[in-house]
């Protein structure tokens, strides 16, 4: 074989080595051990209370992950026959938005401004029937905190009566206010506040 022959050999070899060793895009990203496990903050997909078996209903809270509000799945245990009890679920919802985060969540990023000592019951006397007050005053709270509560109950057609708004006030004589969870609220619940009406 003439040099020249052995030289186009030679680069044609090359050539099918470089193009069975190409490099493929992926989307995790890799280094020399295993690929990196990341769980992003993600929306999901169903409202309300849905029933489970033995009592267990799946429900829905808003978490603060990358400063914006995000729904997570939890499960919660409520008697059926309370099932349609508002007060009861907004209790039930509130003691999820204060619980301490499962190790998947914080890996995730989220995290919670509702301290475990945020109680909330009905009306009293006086009040709309759909009225709902805290322990604390909702002008007490973090910005984070009561965006959180109020797209939580706003979301659960249950506490809500199968409204938009939530009717929330504070212990006493705080005024009652129909709070809405916007999409600038869910977006930016540190900066923008739930838009609110006086009720009454």
């Amino acid at each position: 074989m003439t040099r020249r022959g052995r030289l186009w050999g030679l680069l044609a070899l090359t050539a099918v080595l470089l193009s069975g060793c190409g490099i493929r895009s992926t989307e995790v990203p890799t280094d020399f051990g295993a690929a990196p496990t990341r769980v992003g903050c993600s929306l999901s997909g169903a409202n309300g209370v849905e029933a489970r078996a033995a009592g267990e209903f799946g429900v829905q809270v808003f978490l603060v992950c990358t400063s914006q509000l995000v729904t997570v799945d939890r499960t919660v245990t409520v008697p059926r026959d309370r099932t349609s009890d508002r007060v009861g679920v907004a209790q039930e919802l509130l003691a999820q938005l204060a619980r301490p985060l499962t190790a998947k969540e914080k890996q995730a990023g989220y995290t919670t401004d509702v301290g475990s000592g945020t109680k909330v019951s009905g009306p009293r006397d006086g009040d709309p029937a759909d009225a709902l007050r805290l322990n604390t005053p909702p002008d007490d709270l973090s910005p984070y905190a009561l965006a959180q509560i109020v797209c939580t109950f706003a979301n659960s057609k249950v506490t809500t009566d199968g409204e938009d708004h939530v009717a929330l006030g504070g212990p006493g004589d705080d005024p009652l206010r129909a709070y809405e969870c916007s999409d600038a609220v869910k977006a930016r619940p540190g900066t923008a506040p739930a838009p609110a009406q006086t009720v009454g």
